[in-house]
């Protein structure tokens, strides 16, 4: 039985073009297509979970807007419980400028709108949702004073807290000292312990006391240091058209897993797959695998 995960985070529309190559300053290319999508980190890895068949919750805000509707309806349509997302009169909700190229590689600019004024008073007004959950998802897309209530929160009710740090910031050490599982890509890693190194970096992550850190790589698959020691989790290849995501996927899929009990390896794994399908798909959200889709996957990879 997995345990309610509860994500406190972002929520935006995304508006996604495709070009031939990623402009440079001053460049005008002809793009392909265009949509819009829904996304947000937060929004991402609470839908990630959920369609992986965990209930899961979600604090976040939107604007009074046509965006703003779009999302809550959107992410009650996977499941998701939206009763602690509210919708701010003075702000518009965020949005997310992407250009996708055609090797899949992505530029992104947020205006982040009605996230920036997600406050540590709407954590405490939602605290109900921390009771009973087993974890709390956060990302660096809201403001940090809020992150840091939702750990107090987190602490209060016994939930293991897993921070993904997205887009790189610099964190207080105690912001630190609350999290259980840090999954960061190595950018953003070398960024938060200032290092050039990923070795480095890894080292001083153990030095704060970080209890498991799971370094996400890419096409070389993660890295995951806890008190086991250090284990290399392989990617699974596959051909990519749009990675827009597949971060969240890998996100929402390992807190999934360790909310099921399993061990960090097989959640990393499991996470692997499911980032893997989503680069195989076009845009955030609707690039994010079911749990059927992410087992036959596993069990076609097994079998070869």
């Amino acid at each position: 039985m997995t345990g309610k995960i509860l994500v406190v985070g972002s929520i935006n529309m995304d508006l996604v073009v495709r070009s031939p190559h990623l402009p440079r300053p001053g460049e005008t290319t002809l793009g392909s297509g265009f949509g819009t999508y829904p996304g947000g980190k937060g929004a991402n890895q609470a839908v990630a979970a959920a369609r992986l068949g965990a209930p899961v919750a979600m604090i976040g805000r939107v604007g009074p807007d046509a965006f703003g509707n779009a999302m809550q309806a959107s992410l009650s349509a996977d499941g998701v419980d939206i009763s602690g997302v509210a919708c701010d009169p003075e702000a518009p909700t965020g949005v997310a400028l992407i250009t996708v190229d055609d090797h899949a590689e992505n530029t992104i600019v947020v205006a982040s709108g009605a996230n920036m004024r997600l406050s540590p008073e709407d954590v405490e007004a939602n605290e109900a949702l921390f009771e009973g959950a087993s974890l709390l998802v956060m990302q660096l897309e809201i403001p940090l004073d809020t992150i840091q209530r939702a750990v107090g929160l987190a602490r209060r009710h016994g939930l293991r807290v897993i921070l993904n740090p997205a887009p790189a910031k610099s964190l207080a050490v105690e912001l630190l000292e609350g999290v259980d599982v840090l999954i960061p890509n190595e950018g953003e890693l070398l960024y938060l312990m200032g290092e050039k190194s990923l070795g480095a970096a890894m080292d001083k992550a153990r030095q704060r006391g970080i209890r498991a850190l799971v370094v996400t790589l890419g096409e070389q698959g993660a890295l995951l240091v806890d008190e086991a020691g250090e284990t290399r989790v392989p990617a699974y290849a596959v051909t990519a058209v749009d990675t827009t995501a597949a971060g969240d996927a890998f996100v929402g899929a390992l807190a999934v897993a360790l909310a099921e009990g399993k061990p960090a390896g097989e959640a990393a794994r499991w996470a692997n797959a499911a980032a893997a399908i989503s680069v195989t798909r076009v845009g955030a959200q609707p690039s994010l695998p079911t749990r059927a889709e992410v087992e036959a996957f596993l069990s076609e990879r097994m079998a070869h």
